[in-house]
């Protein structure tokens, strides 16, 4: 077992590291951290199998890039660049070889589709318009571009406080429902629940999460409740950033940017949520994290402090102990366990 991590390449990071997972019988420690792929601020990639896909960029332009990972080494498969900013986010169905890119700046979902050796083709994008009344959300700003429990595509857009549902019919990106958060919320992120009845949405701008009731066949939603990620008495700046949904459904984690903490929350039996811990990431801005297929370990990494944070996880309790600090990891936006 492996752990990668992708971010920035602005100071010391060359691309993707990855970390080799020790158990001792007791725990397990990262150890052997190196770079593996040297690639142009891969701040969000995915694996499937053999295939990396991950966000790139060369000089002025930006895209992605799809490689193959065979005895530690990466071979580069194929890219598709265009002009401006880099995407923010890339999902991946491994069914349907469909890959799904979210641009913040250029404010863009996108839809490209691969082959067994990794090609890489465009097939449609559509581009969100409209702006909030807060200074980030000077026009629209796509975050998260992926798919619903049943199958369709749901966008997060942090500049137009939105989450839109969407389908990919004859190769178009066909539109259908859209639940409206609060102004200023700042949408960026979304999970779901295990039976794909309950969102859970995170907002960057506002350090909350939302949890609305969705159905996808008549595209209802009931707003359940709004709760903070932070502290009352917190007063410095803090974006929220990444949410996972344990595969129980019972326990909710989202990373805090300033609070530089990680909020885990218990969903009761009516949907809410109550506040279940709030620990510290011993570093600075926690973009993302992620946990091994048992949820039994949970790893974060502060892009400011080049540092990442290992936890144990208690399935029953969902508190987080940490057990390894001060993992030297560079510049790292994205965390991705990779399992046999």
């Amino acid at each position: 077992m492996k752990v990668w991590f992708g971010g920035y390449t602005s100071h010391d990071s060359k691309g993707i590291y990855t970390a080799n997972v020790e158990n001792d019988g007791t725990d397990i420690k990262l150890t052997n951290i190196k770079n593996t792929v040297e690639v142009e601020r891969p701040t969000y990639f995915q694996l499937v199998g053999d295939l990396l896909f991950t966000i790139i960029q060369k000089g002025d332009q930006s895209g992605i890039a799809t490689y193959r990972i065979k005895d530690g080494e990466a071979e580069k498969l194929d890219t598709y660049f265009h002009k401006g900013a880099a995407p923010c986010y890339i999902s991946v169905d491994s069914q349907k070889h469909l890959i799904f890119t979210a641009n913040y700046h250029l404010a863009t979902i996108n839809v490209f589709s691969y082959d067994k050796n990794g090609k890489l083709t465009f097939i449609t994008n559509d581009k969100h318009e409209g702006h909030g009344p807060r200074v980030e959300q000077d026009q629209a700003h796509p975050h998260f571009f992926d798919e619903t429990p049943a199958g369709n595509l749901v966008s997060c857009d942090l500049g137009i406080d939105a989450v839109d549902f969407y389908k990919l019919d004859d190769n178009e990106l066909k539109h259908l429902a859209r639940y409206q958060m609060e102004k200023g919320f700042g949408t960026r992120h979304i999970t779901f629940s295990p039976d794909g009845k309950t969102m859970y949405i995170v907002g960057e701008l506002s350090s909350q999460v939302n949890v609305a009731r969705l159905n996808e066949n008549t595209w209802k939603f009931e707003d359940i409740a709004t709760y903070k990620t932070i502290p009352d008495d917190f007063t410095d700046h803090n974006g929220a950033a990444a949410i996972r949904i344990s595969k129980d459904g019972k326990f909710i984690y989202i990373s805090n940017r300033g609070h530089d903490s990680i909020a885990v929350f218990k969903v009761l039996d009516d949907g809410k949520l109550e506040l279940a811990q709030r620990i510290s990431v011993f570093g600075s801005f926690p973009r993302d994290f992620n946990w091994d297929k048992a949820e039994k370990y949970l790893v974060v990494a502060n892009q400011n402090t080049n540092n990442a944070t290992l936890y144990r996880r208690n399935s029953e309790t969902g508190s987080l102990t940490p057990i390894q600090k001060d993992i030297s990891v560079p510049e790292a936006t994205r965390v991705l366990f990779e399992e046999d």
